[in-house]
């Protein structure tokens, strides 16, 4: 039986972002923070100072996500472990912005619950449940990170 453990020292190139382990998870990094940012920016809350805080941290990290994303597609790294620690480094800050940005619409959102299931509190809900799994993957990814850069 084949042993995959030396792999992990070796950051991915082209197709192989989308089969290696933690690089697996930049498509559904993508698909939920892109969720995330279209469902609050359909959305009206009355406070709008923490979903500029979401709208600001959704978009800058599937613009940066998508980037990051072409970067090791297109070899850019040339298996560097400089751009290890920097994958580290970027998915930490992401998912601690994401985590951030979860709890303060979580509790704008409970604040905006006067007993009706408007739209509005609908799709806030559903943005609250993304941005909290937009934060799992991201630590996830972190996690994962740490340990491909302890291995180089």
């Amino acid at each position: 039986m084949a042993s995959n453990t030396g792999t992990m020292a070796n950051l991915p190139r082209g197709i192989g972002i989308c089969t290696t382990i933690p690089d697996i998870f930049y498509l559904p990094e993508l698909i939920f923070g892109g969720l995330v940012w279209i469902l609050v920016a359909c959305t009206l809350v009355v406070p709008a100072n923490p979903q500029a805080w979401v709208m600001f941290v959704s978009v800058f990290c599937f613009v940066m996500t998508f980037i990051w994303m072409v970067v090791f597609a297109c070899d850019g790294h040339h298996n560097s472990s400089s751009w290890a620690a920097a994958d580290f480094a970027y998915h930490g800050i992401a998912a601690f912005f994401y985590l951030s940005a979860a709890v303060s619409l979580a509790k704008v959102t409970l604040d905006l619950n006067n007993g009706t299931s408007s739209k509005n509190y609908q799709l806030d809900i559903a943005a609250v449940v993304f941005s909290y799994v937009a934060t799992l993957l991201y630590f996830i990814h972190t996690i994962l990170s740490a340990i491909r850069w302890k291995s180089f």
